[in-house]
């Protein structure tokens, strides 16, 4: 039997570098999407999913998203003592996720790359399976992406990539899953992953979103990548390269999920997310509707 998924890292200390100057003060992970800070979305799928133990993996200049998770009694007794009962709620409601999800938080160290905050997690994890997710996605979904790639370890014991259909000309956006097997219900055998290919190479129609369960054997990977590192000081140590080099011998998985994803890393994306939240939201879509129907002049 699969061993229970309890822990996720949520790696967030990139500098936001496509999103500048916005990103200039404000982490990343702190814009909003809708009435909710993009990292707040990640956090709370995650604790939906049943996750109880939480690292964010940070860097100098992040200490906007610990504070919006630590609790503050005193603002709630104020908000409660105005009559702004809703608000009070509210402060008091992100508060809780920091204890339901125990969140604690790791300075990122070592070399640049995305796998380099997944090993300085790992450290503190020991021998189990975790989850990883970055928090510049925002997932809707019937059941949460977190949730249906923990269902796909429990099926295989094996690691598991989060996969979408996508267009072929869209290819050299995404790593590609070379799949091996369709084993029904959106679960493929794969084994490995083809970096932004041509489209006449893609090796499937699925792209790798993000979204990952991580076993042993891919943080051995990527410890084995780090130590290459500090002896040649070249390249990065990239999540995918692990999981390539692991799939050459193993078993590893990839699951289809179901549901709509939004990017939130780069400007048109973000705002296709923004508008999305917008629209879906039953107070303030029905206006924001009515708005797109104005013959607005274009903004000078």
């Amino acid at each position: 039997m699969a061993t229970t998924i309890r822990r996720a890292v949520i790696p967030a200390a990139g500098l936001g570098s496509r999103l500048l100057p916005l990103t200039k003060a404000i982490p990343k992970e702190m814009l909003p999407v809708g009435d909710k800070p993009v990292v707040e979305h990640t956090v709370r799928e995650l604790v939906a999913s049943g996750i109880t133990d939480i690292t964010i993996v940070v860097s100098g200049g992040k200490g906007l998203i610990q504070e919006h998770f630590r609790p503050n009694p005193t603002l709630v007794a104020q908000l409660r003592a105005d009559g702004k009962t809703a608000y009070a709620d509210a402060v008091e409601e992100v508060g809780e996720l920091s204890r339901r999800g125990h969140i604690t938080y790791l300075d990122q160290h070592g070399p640049y790359g995305n796998g380099t905050p997944v090993l300085n997690a790992a450290r503190n994890i020991g021998d189990e399976p975790i989850l990883v997710l970055w928090p510049d996605d925002v997932f809707v979904a019937d059941v949460p992406r977190a949730q249906q790639l923990i269902r796909a370890y429990e099926a295989t014991s094996c690691p598991v990539l989060a996969l979408l259909p996508m267009d072929p000309a869209d290819s050299q956006r995404y790593g590609v899953p070379r799949v091996k097997e369709d084993l029904g219900d959106g679960l493929l055998r794969i084994t490995g992953l083809v970096e932004k290919p041509e489209p006449q190479d893609a090796p499937s129609a699925y792209a790798a979103i993000g979204g990952y369960v991580i076993t042993p054997g891919i943080i051995d990977e990527l410890r084995a990548q780090t130590e290459r590192w500090y002896q040649h000081r070249t390249g990065e140590i990239y999540l995918t390269d692990a999981i390539n080099a692991y799939a050459g011998s193993k078993a590893v998985y990839g699951q289809v999920i179901q549901g709509r994803w939004y990017d939130t890393g780069n400007p048109l994306a973000y705002l296709t997310a923004q508008f999305a939240a917008a629209l879906a939201d039953p107070e303030y879509g029905p206006h924001l509707r009515r708005l797109a129907e104005l013959d607005l002049p274009p903004s000078g």
